[in-house]
């Protein structure tokens, strides 16, 4: 095993040697509550195999990316947050605070505080929304 996916954080909570409270598993992906939550319910749906950030995803991941996507459903559902009330996101490359691939659930939208809705801002330079990482991945096919 690579020495970056041994010392990462979030492949040591999916193999459960370091604690995180997991909300759903399952085969492809781990989602996990943020430790430092950006608004009452704050999520980050990470993919079980180790990929450095949303830059470094291949054509091959795309199957593993929509699952990853569609799982915010999942997340959505299972907790009864108001779709209409989500901001999904990755922060991009060097933004990134973790070197494992990471998709941000936050809600409620508006009880994010003035810093977090500028950190969290969509369609930034370092917070990228799900199709501008799904258009890059399809300009390499």
């Amino acid at each position: 095993m690579a020495a970056e996916v041994t010392n990462c954080i979030f492949c040591k909570i999916i193999r459960n040697e370091e604690p995180g409270e997991k909300i759903y598993e399952d085969e492809d992906v781990t989602c996990i509550k943020d430790i430092r939550p950006a608004s009452t319910h704050h999520y980050l749906i990470i993919p079980n195999r180790h990929i450095r950030n949303a830059k470094a995803l291949k054509p091959e991941d795309s199957e593993l990316f929509n699952k990853i996507v569609a799982t915010v459903d999942v997340i959505s559902e299972k907790l009864s947050l108001d779709p209409a009330s989500i901001r999904t996101g990755f922060h991009w490359p060097p933004f990134n605070t973790v070197d494992h691939l990471h998709l941000h659930v936050i809600s409620p939208i508006d009880q994010m505080n003035i810093m977090r809705k500028m950190m969290f801002s969509p369609s930034t330079y370092w917070f990228v929304s799900t199709d501008y990482v799904k258009s890059r991945l399809e300009e390499y096919k």
